[in-house]
Order: C-alpha cells, then sequence, then structure tokens
C-alpha cells in the first residue's frame, strides 16, 4: 500500500481518472460531516453493531472491477489502512490510503481540522 497526503491523492487522481476513491468511514460520517468530490461511499466499519463489513472486499472489487487503482479515505488516515491491508490480501494489486484522512489529525486541544487532512488542505468536500 502506497501513502499519499491529501495534495498529493488529489494530484493523483486528477492524473488518474481510472483510479476509484472511496471512503470507508461510516454512513453517518459521510452525511454529517462531508466527504470529498467524487468519493464513494463503502464503509469499513459501520452502525448499529460497529464491526468491520464481512462484504467490503468484495463491494470494493465490484466497485474497483478490473486493475482500477484503489485510493481510500477516512477520518485520520487509520481505518483507511486497516481496509487497505484487507484488499491487499485479498489481491488487489494499487492500493492507495489518504494520509491524515478527511479531519486530520487530533490537535493538543482534541480538534481535528486544525493542521492537516483533506478539509483542512482546502480540497473539494461536500456536505449533503
Amino acid at each position: 500500500m502506497q501513502h499519499l497526503t491529501p495534495k498529493q491523492t488529489y494530484e493523483f487522481l486528477q492524473a488518474n481518472p481510472e483510479a476509484i476513491f472511496i471512503d470507508v468511514r461510516s454512513e453517518m460520517e459521510h452525511m454529517f460531516v462531508g466527504h470529498p468530490v467524487g468519493s464513494m461511499l463503502i464503509p469499513w466499519v459501520d452502525g448499529p453493531n460497529w464491526d468491520v463489513d464481512p462484504n467490503f472486499v468484495n463491494h470494493v472489487k465490484k466497485a474497483a472491477s478490473v486493475g482500477r487503482p484503489v485510493v481510500l479515505i477516512c477520518r485520520s488516515g487509520r481505518r483507511s489502512v486497516d481496509a487497505g491491508l484487507a484488499l491487499e490480501k485479498a489481491g488487489l494489486p494499487e492500493v492507495y490510503n489518504v494520509l491524515h484522512g478527511f479531519e486530520g489529525d487530533l490537535d493538543e486541544n482534541h480538534h481535528r481540522n486544525s493542521h492537516n487532512g483533506w478539509r483542512f488542505d482546502g480540497l473539494p468536500w461536500v456536505q449533503t
């Protein structure tokens, strides 16, 4: 798995329009916090039980079809690593993780969006 900063990810997606951009956060995060423009929601872990979705890999394989690079983003870049490892284990050859995720790392006051992440970097996002 390769790791890209949010800005590197945006550049990669612009240069590789065949890549699939997957938001692995929960449906609630995707809907209420916002999400990167062009991303597709396939939760790695979601409610109500907050277990890893046993069909996650199959959902991604179906969405990615054959040979498309898969780019994963979550809140801070941690869940997407676990999801990426599962995809690599299942044989997907080109998996990328977005470092710092959508909201970034916690600061000294336990707040996000203050020093890194997709939103902090001013990259395109929407809230639906």
